[in-house]
C-alpha cells in the first residue's frame, strides 16, 4: 500500500459582500449580523488553503502535481470570486447569505466539480486574522451540486 499524504496551496482573494437573508426583517439581520448588515456591506482579504489527500504515486512521487491544483484553484475560486461582489456577482449568494461558512462550502462544490474524484480533502478560509472556517464537505447533496451556479 502506497504512503497517505496531504499537500497543502494557500491563495489569497479580495471579494465584498453583505450579511443579509431575505427571509428576515431588516431588524432581525441587524440583530443577526450586527455591523456586518451595513446597507453597503464590506470587503475582506481572504486566504483560503486547498487541502488535497492521497496516496504518494510511485512514478511521480506527487498526491497531485502542484500545477494541476494551482489551476483547479484559479478556474473552480479565482477567476470567480475574486474582486468580486459575492451577493450581486454570483448567483449562489442571492439565495444563500454570502457567510464564510456558505463561501466555503460553494468552493467546495466549484473545486469537487473539476479535480479528480475523492481527492480534495480540506478547505480552510481566513475571513480575518481571527477568524477561519475548516470545510470538508460534510453534509451535500446531490442537489446541492445542482443549485451552485456562479
Amino acid at each position: 500500500m502506497p504512503p497517505i499524504a496531504c499537500v497543502s496551496r494557500t491563495e489569497h482573494f479580495s471579494a465584498a459582500h453583505r450579511l443579509n437573508n431575505s427571509l428576515l426583517s431588516a431588524e432581525e439581520n441587524r440583530q443577526i449580523f450586527g455591523k456586518c448588515n451595513h446597507p453597503n456591506g464590506h470587503g475582506h482579504n481572504y486566504i483560503l488553503e486547498t487541502i488535497v489527500r492521497g496516496p504518494v504515486d510511485a512514478r511521480t512521487g506527487m498526491v497531485a502535481n502542484i500545477s494541476d491544483l494551482k489551476h483547479w484553484i484559479q478556474a473552480a475560486v479565482l477567476d470567480v470570486v475574486d474582486h468580486r461582489n459575492l451577493d450581486a456577482d454570483i448567483e449562489y449568494f442571492r439565495v444563500h447569505p454570502s457567510t464564510t461558512e456558505n463561501l466555503a462550502v460553494f468552493i467546495w462544490i466549484r473545486l469537487a466539480r473539476i479535480m479528480p474524484p475523492g481527492i480534495l480533502y480540506q478547505i480552510i478560509i481566513s475571513e480575518t486574522a481571527k477568524n477561519k472556517v475548516i470545510y470538508s464537505g460534510e453534509g451535500l447533496t446531490d442537489s446541492d451540486y445542482d443549485e451552485c451556479v456562479v
